[in-house]
């Protein structure tokens, strides 16, 4: 049985979570680090937490992820928290209001998880500074307001390895979101794996100009099925890439959470993001007043992202190459852009010895080598 097999992505209680607040490893860098003016949790009241959610709970894309990271941090934390969640809030004054009305509720750390809450989380924080904020995908920080995201280009990599080996028309498709930098580097990633594995695959790329919509994802995988990909992948929310995959009799990949549900067969592997023990983390740092502001940027060596079980049709051999280069990431050996990384010219963006650095890879607008295609302007 491929080891992989016993990891399971859904589960807390009985883990190994540790208990220490945000450990910062090599995968994961702090800046401006100051602690803001909170008061600790008064003894024997559970800590109240917030949620601001984009989507639905029940999307299992991206807010179903947070949302188990929610349930993982009460299951661990039990009578310590109690947690409040707001679904399918708009960017702007929407978000700003809803922000506002989770600390006027006395809750003391609030999670928003989308990228447009940023200004919005500013905007409130300055209004309470007893109160943190962790905003996910963000950059701005103060006194109180942490940002975090996972390193998923490692897990992208690895479902790039397995997709040049499982093609047979070396035609891959990817449905992207938006172009933004986040999007272009995991798309880049993903290609980098699949370069590793069959240098001749080339990966083709359709946007869809939304985070989770299952008709335009469906349509946009059609359109890839059409030019010839027999493996999809995506960073889009919904299940539909799967399950069009499975009807079709080739190969997907899912994203956010593990997508088998969708297509058991055509299923090889999801790019999965993990929350429950950084939210964890958070929330004992808080109740200890030991919380302060952070830029978190976590890979698999510290639980933030992960792929989930992978296929048994994915050969033994190939597997093992999957798991050795998991493992380097973990020790921090390899790096999803290990030079030499040349871009769509051919130009070499990344030497030999060398890695795309972190603030390079924040502002990514080049594909690498192996992507057809260019990048459309700005985001819709």
């Amino acid at each position: 049985m491929d080891r992989r097999n016993f990891l399971k992505y859904v589960t807390l209680a009985g883990s190994s979570f540790a208990l220490n607040s945000c450990v910062q490893g090599k995968n994961s860098k702090s800046q401006g680090e100051v602690s803001p003016s909170a008061s600790p949790v008064a003894v024997n009241e559970p800590l109240k937490v917030g949620f601001v959610y984009a989507g639905h709970v029940g999307d299992f894309g991206w807010t179903y992820a947070h949302d188990l990271g929610r349930r993982d941090m009460e299951a661990y934390l039990q009578d310590k928290v109690k947690t409040t969640f707001v679904e399918n809030v708009n960017e702007g004054s929407d978000a700003q209001r809803v922000i506002r009305q989770l600390a006027l509720d006395g809750n003391k750390l609030i999670f928003a998880t989308s990228f447009e809450y940023m200004n919005p989380t500013i905007k409130v924080a300055k209004e309470f500074s007893d109160v943190v904020f962790e905003h996910c995908r963000g950059y701005k920080r103060t006194a109180n307001v942490g940002t975090y995201l996972g390193r998923f280009e490692e897990p992208r990599y690895l479902t790039g390895m397995i997709a040049g080996k499982m093609t047979k028309s070396n035609v891959l498709g990817f449905i992207g979101a938006y172009p933004i930098p986040e999007v272009i580097r995991g798309i880049s990633a993903f290609t980098q794996g699949v370069r590793l594995t069959n240098p001749q695959a080339k990966v083709k790329v359709v946007w869809v100009q939304s985070w989770y919509d299952a008709a335009k994802e469906r349509e946009a995988a059609q359109a890839l099925v059409n030019l010839g990909a027999d493996v999809l992948t995506q960073h889009t929310g919904s299940g539909a890439v799967v399950q069009l995959a499975q009807e079709k009799g080739i190969y997907a990949f899912g994203y956010n959470t593990d997508m088998s549900k969708f297509g058991q067969k055509a299923h090889l592997t999801s790019a999965i993001n993990k929350w429950g023990k950084f939210y964890t983390d958070k929330a004992l740092a808080v109740m200890n007043n030991t919380w302060k502001s952070q830029e978190v940027w976590d890979g698999i060596g510290l639980g933030m992202v992960d792929i989930s079980p992978m296929n048994q049709v994915i050969p033994g051999d190939v597997q093992q190459l999957v798991n050795a280069k998991r493992d380097q990431f973990i020790q921090g050996t390899a790096h999803p852009f290990d030079g030499p990384v040349k871009d769509q010219k051919g130009v070499v963006r990344v030497p030999k010895g060398k890695v795309l650095d972190d603030q390079k890879q924040l502002v990514m607008d080049w594909y690498v080598e192996g992507i057809e295609g260019s990048i459309p302007k700005g985001k819709a």
